[in-house]
């Protein structure tokens, strides 16, 4: 069995919340040793784990869970408070922006620097500077300080030195989220291209359907523990389940007058089974449980959906499908039936809601409540499946020739 490329056993880093001294004497006998204590943050604690060789792994979970601080120190740019990280290879790393880069210096001038601090031989960075500023597309702006760069041309520039340098080891953090779409594709390709040549990669990242299209295997951290791994779809359903609807992400929200009330929703499959995941082309239902306090004409039952990263894809209501709706008073029920459902795989959010005619009563909204996945079985790729077919006439001639 190979040596894993990288090992984390028991690792904890704590800061102090009270500047970055340790505590006096004085200190210990004037506020106790409990107090002086309690000023100390875990950022993360007893987290293990291994990353076999060539497997490129996603690390997932709430702003501030301790994800950056994992990296970092993996990266050996932070020290561990216990445990222990062992790596197995060389490593480049993009962290955080502007990371390794002096200010004062040109664009020219900072790759030599990175190169530098990774080990690398300045006569090999030379060589490959052409390859470097062509990948990041600065050409016009290498020899400018790199204080005048904005964030998107600092990300440019490390992204295509740390690719450069051929790494066993890539550890990309958020970054490239700062850089413009045809970059971010630019740099995707590139890791598709690592992941062929048998490279390691840990990935952090807030976009979840990059996590699912790129990564083995995806490890969710929540407040410095962490608290799943395993199969990217199930990890990140995990998530959006249990973590993103608590902590408020994305758009999560309830609110409305409550004179009819959503009491419970059911949503099931094409065997009328509840779940959380439905396959593409077949039937998805949503039985909605309401409670009216009291009689309400021409109420309007409405939902729409999202993706994963909160990209608005559909919405409807029974007022635009002219669906009619009879006076409702006391409990009832509403299924919503969607079939074939058309979206491809991914992970979504469905939103509900229940208002008056004029939209100028909203009686409850459960906006983004509902998280679900999509499986496909077919390879085809994309957001929806579309009814198409193909007509092949091999040796036909268009009309008119």
């Amino acid at each position: 069995m190979s040596t894993p490329a990288i090992e984390v056993e028991n690792l904890g880093k704590s800061y102090r919340l009270r500047g970055i001294a340790k505590a006096s004497l004085r200190d210990l006998l004037v506020k106790g040793w409990k107090k002086s204590q309690s000023e100390i943050f875990w950022a993360l604690r007893d987290v293990s784990f291994q990353v076999p060789r060539g497997a490129s792994v996603g690390v997932v979970g709430p702003n501030g869970s301790g994800k950056s601080s994992l990296l970092g120190l993996i990266a050996g740019t932070i020290t561990p408070t216990t445990g222990s990280v062992r790596t197995h290879g060389t490593i480049s790393s993009l962290l955080e922006l502007g990371a390794g880069f002096h200010p004062d210096l040109s664009g020219r001038e900072n790759v030599f620097l990175n190169a530098a601090v990774l080990g690398i031989a300045r006569e090999d960075v030379a060589r490959r500077m052409d390859h470097i500023i062509e990948f990041s597309g600065l050409r016009d702006f290498i020899d400018m300080p790199v204080k005048n760069y904005s964030s998107g041309m600092y990300v440019r520039l490390g992204f295509a030195v740390a690719v450069e340098m051929n790494p066993e080891i890539l550890l990309v953090d958020e970054v490239l989220a700062v850089g413009d779409l045809a970059f971010q594709m630019k740099c995707l390709d590139r890791i598709r291209e690592f992941q062929k040549r048998g490279k390691t990669i840990l990935l952090v990242t807030h976009d979840l359907v990059t996590v699912e299209q790129f990564c083995d295997e995806v490890k969710l951290i929540h407040q410095g523990h962490l608290v799943s791994q395993g199969n990217p779809s199930d990890v990140i359903l995990t998530y959006l389940k249990t973590y993103m609807a608590r902590i408020g992400h994305l758009n999560v929200e309830e609110h409305g007058t409550r004179e009819v009330e959503l009491t419970h929703v059911r949503m099931l499959n094409e065997n009328n089974e509840e779940a959380t995941t439905f396959t593409t082309g077949n039937a998805m239902t949503v039985e909605i449980h309401y409670r009216a306090k009291k009689r309400l004409e021409q109420v309007v039952f409405g939902f729409s959906i999202k993706t994963g990263n909160g990209f608005f894809i559909f919405g409807t209501n029974t007022q635009i499908m002219k669906v009619s709706v009879p006076a409702i008073e006391g409990e009832g029920i509403v299924r919503l039936r969607i079939h074939p459902l058309s979206l491809m795989e991914g992970k979504y959010f469905l939103s509900l809601s229940c208002h008056s005619w004029d939209h100028a009563t909203q009686y409850h909204r459960l906006e983004d409540w509902y998280p679900f996945a999509v499986k496909n079985k077919s390879t085809a790729e994309g957001v929806f499946q579309l009814p198409c077919s193909w007509e092949i006439k091999p040796n036909a001639l268009p009309q008119g020739n």
